[in-house]
């Protein structure tokens, strides 16, 4: 069987990404950012209605008007808020695409069931939780996972679920093989 000039190609892409396998890094981290805001936003923003992007800014520590959800201004603020935050999620999603498909283009069957891939994934994921946690719930506390009576234990396990993505993610991608070529090809 003769191999054509394609399969080079792949064997040579396959080697290079071999020799490179933190090459996933960067794109696995910007699409897990992107695609954690995806979930935050559209589970607990949309479906959930546990909060927006500025339902607790009558007790926030930056000094922003109030902007309650049960209010007809108030909702109109915050979904222009929650719009933003999701076209900064889309965008998020399209770089770490974009850094991907620039990463490797004749492989991408392998590099899309690399476990480096989706453990740099679930490392974004947890970094999006940890900083969106951090910033928007303790620090300027424009809103909570689920504002009320115990709120501080939701932001907190926010943060711990965080934490917990960036460690699967950190060793899923560590227990990798070089590409993780599997059965794919």
């Amino acid at each position: 069987m003769t191999k054509s000039a394609g399969d080079s190609r792949n064997v040579r892409v396959d080697r290079e990404v071999e020799a490179h396998p933190r090459s996933l890094r960067l794109p696995g981290i910007v699409l897990g950012v992107g695609l954690g805001g995806f979930v935050d936003g559209i589970l607990l923003h949309q479906i959930l209605q546990w909060h927006h992007m500025l339902t607790s800014t009558d007790t926030d520590r930056i000094g922003v008007d109030s902007y309650p959800a049960d209010t007809v201004h108030g909702l109109q603020m915050n979904t222009v808020w929650d719009g933003l935050f999701h076209t900064f999620t889309w965008l998020a999603v399209l770089v770490g695409l974009a850094l991907l498909y620039s990463r490797v283009t004749t492989a991408r069957r392998r590099v899309w069931t690399s476990r480096a891939l989706w453990g740099w994934v679930l490392v974004g994921w947890g970094l999006f939780n940890l900083v969106e946690g951090i910033i928007d719930h303790h620090v300027l506390g424009i809103h909570h996972v689920r504002s009320g009576e115990h709120q501080t234990l939701w932001d907190l396990g926010f943060l711990v679920l965080g934490l917990a993505l960036v460690v699967v993610g950190w060793l899923i991608q560590r227990s990798a093989r070089a590409l993780d070529l599997g059965n794919a090809a």
